[in-house]
């Protein structure tokens, strides 16, 4: 017999009168007396190919065993559909029956399912509708990244999911070990002997591969990481997840400018990969918006995905300073009346993400990069500038999510970057590797980390982030 044809090369095919085979899930049956109508996925695509059951050629005992999840194998003909919203349906000659599902216990009915119960059966979440058209996006943009860091030249680097070092100095880190937690060493002040333990010292799982990163840029010009990185944050917001992925470039030769150029470029790039490899799945997700947004007050409601993916492609990212961006705030009717949960009154603080998103939303109305921030609120290895205030970092900033990238031109100067270091109490022996590299041929070089989970809620238009990677990891949750 033929090869198995994936339902997407089918849906495209025009060969009709070929005889093919086509394998799936069902997601719905109907039919009347002498005809049953079954819609079958494979994943291949959001779109359903409609499977034409005749009793004059399937056994109605057979199809009594078919319901909804059930997966099946067909043996049909390709005729051109009768009805509207296909181009073609398959005439079944021959039905077998892969794996049986209880039509009463199956979760996933041909209804529309919260969020919030999907999340609690992960395991077969993907085969919706949302999840398929999300996974398929994510393929695309993991596809995409890689593509266009390799058109350009850049070197993939695999750093260390374990670490002794806290790339961020917030602390906030999975420790990992292989002492006997029951009978834990100690050593004579009564502390943890790490040295006991396999690595000889206290490890954890990492928060980024940028220290790492820097390390081959400086000998590799462009490289970039694209891997997992884990925060110990007891966040249980839609915006944050425990375990999540990071794409970080680091580029020897460049200054704050050229890593704002990259910047800008790369997710340009990515949100016109987006419009034109998911065209089905992106009209899928901008459809199920539209109609959660008709819940919400007028001036509450989302512009519409594919819309709001066109207007960032066709945008120039304003470039402001922290400064500037403080005194739009500070001066902003939200602040003055107190709108804001977060009151903006001292220079210097930490911008809320209602902050970022009224410069993006309001204000601007179009992506924002703030450059130039105080020192004292960013980490340790930024270029500092000749103010004594601030440092060479820059993030931006997107409508709907607040930051999405986050970089600087890191401190290339041996002295100044160890007071910083002696500053934030970073101790010197845990980094001598990174300090070296200041000492034996130091460049200006710069980088940046996108957050991969906050460009997927952008690209979906979904709103929250454990719905946006396959099996989310937050507090008190690490189902599946």
């Amino acid at each position: 017999m033929e090869k198995r044809i994936k339902v997407s090369e089918l849906l495209n095919s025009s060969e009709f009168d070929a005889t093919v085979v086509v394998k799936g899930w069902v997601r719905t049956k109907r039919g009347s007396k002498n005809v049953t109508f079954l819609a079958l996925n494979d994943g291949s695509t959001i779109n359903n190919v409609q499977i034409v059951v005749d009793f004059e050629k399937i056994e109605e005992n057979l199809l009594l065993n078919i319901n909804t999840g059930t997966s099946i194998s067909v043996i049909g003909k390709i005729i051109e559909s009768q009805g509207s919203g296909q181009k073609i349906e398959i005439i079944a000659e021959k039905i077998e029956i892969l794996g049986k599902t209880d039509p009463d216990k199956y979760p996933l009915q041909a209804k529309k399912h919260s969020l919030e119960f999907l999340r609690e059966i992960a395991h077969l979440r993907f085969r919706t509708n949302t999840f398929g058209a999300i996974t398929r996006i994510r393929h695309a943009m993991i596809f995409a990244i890689h593509k266009f860091f390799n058109d350009k030249g850049f070197v993939n680097i695999h750093t260390p999911i374990i670490t002794g070092s806290d790339a961020e100095g917030a602390g906030e880190m999975f420790r990992v070990t292989s002492l006997d937690i029951k009978n834990t060493p100690l050593d004579e002040k009564g502390n943890i002997d790490f040295k006991q333990d396999f690595f000889g010292k206290e490890t954890n799982l990492t928060v980024s591969g940028q220290l790492e990163a820097e390390l081959a840029a400086l000998a590799l010009s462009d490289v970039y990481t694209f891997g997992p990185t884990f925060r110990a944050e007891n966040s249980n917001t839609s915006r944050h997840l425990a375990e999540f992925w990071m794409i970080e470039p680091e580029m020897a030769f460049y200054d704050i400018n050229d890593d704002m150029d990259l910047a800008e470029e790369m997710l340009k790039y990515l949100i016109s990969y987006a419009l034109d490899n998911c065209v089905d799945d992106l009209n899928f997700l901008s459809k199920r918006q539209q109609d959660e947004e008709k819940t919400k007050p007028q001036e509450q409601r989302a512009t519409e995905l594919i819309e709001m993916l066109k207007s960032v492609l066709n945008s120039n990212f304003e470039r402001i300073t922290y400064t500037e961006a403080f005194d739009i705030l500070r001066n902003s009717k939200p602040n003055k009346k107190k709108k804001f949960q977060y009151i903006i009154e001292n220079w210097g603080i930490d911008l809320q993400s209602e902050h970022e998103r009224f410069l993006v939303e309001k204000h601007y109305k179009k992506p924002v990069i703030i450059t130039d921030y105080p020192k004292d609120i960013k980490a340790f290895y930024m270029k500092q500038n000749g103010d004594g205030k601030t440092v060479r970092a820059m993030d931006v900033l997107f409508p709907g999510i607040g930051e999405i990238i986050g970089g600087s031109q890191r401190e290339e100067n041996y002295d100044k970057l160890l007071t910083r270091m002696k500053e934030m109490n970073i101790p010197k022996e845990e980094m001598w590797w990174y300090i070296e590299t200041r000492k034996f041929g130091t460049v200006p070089h710069s980088g940046f980390g996108l957050g991969f989970e906050r460009l997927m809620l952008f690209i979906t238009g979904m709103s929250n982030i454990r719905d946006v990677i396959p099996f989310p990891r937050t507090p008190k949750n690490a189902e599946f």
